[in-house]
């Protein structure tokens, strides 16, 4: 239904349109204007800033603001701009390195335009507080205010940003496509069209858990443009899939449980997204409630509700052990003890998910997919239908963040059937609330902590006991529980370990990957004994983690010895400066280090694929089978290939496809470059080979060179191989420094990175900038709590991740030791920013009033009151759980 007509001026041209009466500007814009630079991240919320338009001269968060209230208004977005500023614009922000994913950008630069043309010269702080309404959850704003800083320069006739065009190992190339993201017109799933385009909507469960009598789609199948209604019984194939576990139904059926809020129980195919919503409404479900499993220690014990028919409650049990640690501690000069819990923690990626299933001409489906792992996704959908891999054409769309949380399965089956069904192509994309009820979090998990040093401060012993929540499904929990088993010990040489992780089922929101997974959460337990262990010895936080730090022939948790690529004491070397000179100040200091495995290893088949093609008109084509999502993947495995090559880097052109078999799993565990670049490097050194006998590009069209990579000598938990255990390919390290002002704000933070080769500087800082402000949110301000299974908000700035005014000065240190087995000494970074993040604020903390702290987010503190969101109380009995020493 169409309302009123619209008047108005969009980019200089006289527009009219009739919007349905109650529809945002943002709508009218996408959906009526085919202005895309305008991106839907937290509609109606106004919270994020992707959809800032200009209406009157003043900048709008447009998702917020009724289409009727532009009538008679000149309204501008990116396109509109003059040629010349939208390249400066693009210029400074790919100069700069100030994008990652990109989804956020395009709003970012039309908000720089705006405050630029108001003030020439602004300083950092102005252009902090400028972009307040702006969230992005990559880059950790500080190469976003390097953008801007370096757009205001340019537009006062100082100096002009200059991208790197250099793409050898070592240089600052350019991000890949990072003028076309900047200005919002390279496409994402939810801006793909077809003629004849279905919009698909889901509906959700209302309970966490509920017996489902009945489900009534009559009155939604015959409203008014709605071309189908999906449930369970028109599944074709197998309904359940998971990565690990098939656990997890496409729909719930009727007599079935639901099992949590996210859990679908119908899908619409409608004419537009709107009919789609409303039709949704219409589906009736009759549920019998019933009481739901929300603690995991009372979902183990015996007599508990099931939560899924597929698995015990006690999805894992992972134990580590090594020597003899009761004895060990009972011998030590000093032990300490204490439990101490993390919180559940949203995504909050910017592009929620979203998925288009085309149907071709030859009978294929063509699945555009945004996931981490889009052969898996492939696998999985395959099987949904009942059809044969070789029936879907998989493509990525590279997607505007994931973090983890689009490993699982999200709404790409619903779209395929969908699809099959109407015979037309079908989108189906969540909103916010939507996405925050359905994909994975990370793990809330508590740790129980017994460790032990000798009179000089040496460790002895590590005992600890946890237990993780995984929500409803399995996704990868299990392996999270035995990661933070795993890294239990931290970068630390400890001699004695006996410890248990357990991963238990309920009726919450699931629980999967997110970077870091499990580690970031075994570090703020161990780094807090740490910490405990150098007040009883008399030592200062440095010097403990220095004389307890791991090197090549230490021990990891796991027993596997180090061989190479052991940076952690460079780390503390790095800092050491700051640290002391922070302390001669009189500041609160606090420090972490970390370790992450990179490589998901545990006995794990890996793989990296690729083939580059030289196609017709001299370009080069690499295809490889793992994500980008912000981490400036494709830009690094073109470096790969140019380094040993010689090519110029504008002749290579990433594809990730289903043109050739390149399923590698799911991007995770900080293996993209290590296992692609090195299948790239390989497939590169073919091609160089030919070129060095004298052939030219032009000779080789159509020449396809292949390299598949296999890594299958990792030990799964308590096995060896040959006598030798070795659990993970490689490892990176870190050591941060958390440093506050006078009144507890967090000042400054240094993170120093043991990156084994920094294939791309730019994007390596980066990388490690965002994971420090992901951290930083994680320590202070970042919750997602539930009531009886429901989150309890689904509003951006209660979340809490910070914005830029929030941020302290970080500083990256890059450390490069070599890494035997990564392309050019190479290691994954994604991950290990974050891992010693809350430990080292946890420090500064304590050291600023007193309080050792036990649980996150630390919202009592000084440094959480200060920032700008994340302002939902903290859960009763959450925080000042006192240990024992």
């Amino acid at each position: 239904m169409t309302g009123t007509t619209l008047r108005f001026t969009l980019n200089g041209s006289h527009t009219e349109v009739s919007p349905r009466p109650g529809e945002s500007l943002l709508e009218t814009l996408r959906n009526r204007c085919g202005i895309l630079s305008t991106k839907d991240g937290c509609s109606p919320q106004g919270q994020c800033g992707c959809c800032l338009a200009l209406v009157g001269g003043r900048a709008v968060v447009t998702c917020a603001m009724p289409a009727e209230k532009a009538a008679g208004k000149d309204v501008v977005t990116l396109e509109g701009l003059d040629p010349a500023e939208t390249e400066l614009l693009a210029k400074s922000f790919v100069a700069a390195a100030g994008l990652q994913c990109g989804f956020c950008i395009p709003g970012i630069a039309l908000r720089a335009k705006h405050l630029v043309d108001a003030n020439a010269s602004p300083t950092r702080e102005e252009i902090a507080r400028g972009i307040d309404v702006h969230l992005c959850r990559c880059t950790g704003y500080t190469k976003i205010v390097d953008a801007i800083e370096l757009y205001a320069k340019a537009r006062r006739g100082e100096a002009q940003p200059e991208p790197c065009r250099d793409g050898r190992v070592g240089d600052r190339l350019m991000r890949y496509e990072g003028p076309e993201l900047t200005l919002g017109c390279r496409p994402y799933v939810c801006d793909f069209d077809r003629p004849e385009l279905l919009h698909g909507v889901v509906v959700l469960s209302e309970h966490a858990r509920a017996r489902v009598v009945s489900i009534d789609t009559s009155a939604a199948e015959a409203h008014p443009g709605v071309a189908a209604v999906a449930t369970a019984k028109d599944v074709p194939g197998e309904r359940w899939y998971g990565l690990i576990e098939h656990d997890w139904p496409g729909f719930v059926a009727e007599g079935e449980e639901v099992r949590c809020v996210g859990d679908f129980l119908a899908a619409v195919a409608a004419v537009d997204e709107a009919t789609a919503r409303e039709a949704a409404k219409l589906v009736r479900v009759e549920y019998e409630p019933l009481e739901p499993v929300l603690d995991p220690r009372r979902a183990i014990e015996d007599g508990a509700p099931q939560v899924n028919p597929k698995h015990p409650n006690k999805l894992s049990h992972t134990v580590v052990r090594r020597g003899d640690a009761e004895a060990a501690l009972a011998a030590s000069a000093h032990v300490v003890e204490g439990t101490w819990t993390t919180q559940r923690i949203e995504h909050l990626y910017l592009e929620p998910e979203s998925a288009l299933a085309e149907p071709r001409g030859d009978g294929r489906l063509h699945l555009y997919s945004q996931g981490q792992g889009v052969f898996d996704d492939r696998r999985q959908c395959a099987s949904f239908l009942g059809i044969d891999e070789e029936e879907i054409f998989v493509e990525l769309v590279p997607n505007g963040g994931a973090f983890g949380g689009k490993e699982d399965m999200a709404v790409q089956p619903h779209a395929a059937l969908l699809a099959r069904m109407t015979g037309k192509p079908v989108r189906v994309t969540l909103n916010r609330e939507e996405s925050i009820r359905v994909h994975p979090k990370r793990h809330p998990i508590e740790m129980h902590y017994r460790v032990g040093c000798d009179a000089e401060g040496k460790l002895t012993a590590v005992w600890a006991r946890m237990i993780g929540d995984t929500g409803a499904y399995a996704s990868v929990g299990a392996k999270v529980l035995e990661r933070a088993a795993g890294h239990s010990c931290g970068p630390y040489d400890v001699p004695n370990v006996d410890v248990e992780a357990i991963c238990a089922a309920t009726n919450n929101p699931p629980c999967g990957a997110m970077r870091g997974f499990g580690a970031n959460q075994a570090h703020f337990g161990i780094d807090g004994c740490l910490d405990l262990l150098a007040h009883e010895v008399g030592l200062d936080g440095w010097e403990m983690r220095w004389r307890n730090a791991v090197s090549v022939g230490s021990s990891f948790t796991t027993g596997q010895v180090f061989e190479a690529s052991v940076g952690l004491k460079e780390t503390l070397l790095a800092v050491k400066q700051a640290y002391y000179a922070a302390l001669a100040q009189d500041k609160a200091v606090g420090i972490g280090c970390g370790i992450k495995n990179s490589g998901i290893g545990n006995g794990a088949s890996e793989w990296g694929k690729a083939r580059l093609v030289v196609e017709d008109d001299g370009t080069i084509s690499l295809y490889n089978g793992y994500t980008e999502m912000g981490q400036g993947l494709l830009t690094v495995l073109v470096q790969c290939a140019v380094e040993v090559t010689g090519l110029d880097a504008s002749l290579f052109a990433p594809k990730v496809d289903a043109t050739f078999a390149l399923g590698c799993g799911q991007t995770t565990g900080s293996r993209a470059t290590l296992f692609g670049g090195r299948a790239v490097k390989s497939a590169a050194k073919k091609l160089k080979a030919d070129l060095d006998a004298g052939k030219e590009l032009a000779d080789l069209a159509g020449t396809v060179y292949a390299a598949d990579v296999v890594i299958d000598d990792t030990t799964a938990p308590g096995r060896e191989n040959g006598g030798k255990v070795k659990t993970h390919t490689a490892f990176g390290f870190a050591t941060q420094v958390c440093i506050l002002d006078d009144e507890g704000r967090v000042e400054r933070f240094l993170a120093a990175h043991d990156v084994g080769r920094a294939v791309n500087p730019a994007l390596c800082e980066g990388q490690i900038e965002g994971s420090v402000h992901m951290g930083l949110g994680y320590a202070l301000t970042e919750d997602l709590p539930c009531e009886n299974g429901m989150p309890v908000t689904f509003k951006l700035r209660d979340v809490g991740v910070l914005r830029a005014r929030d941020m302290p000065e970080v500083e990256v240190i890059l450390v490069e030791d070599p890494e035997p087995e990564g392309p050019f000494g190479a290691k994954g970074v994604g991950e290990i920013g974050l891992v010693p993040t809350a430990a080292a604020v946890a420090g500064a903390l304590e050291a600023f009033d007193g309080e050792r702290r036990y649980s996150l987010p630390m919202k009592s503190s000084a440094a959480s009151r200060a920032m700008s969101v994340g302002k939902l109380r903290p859960r009763r009995g959450t925080e000042g759980a006192e240990p024992g020493v």
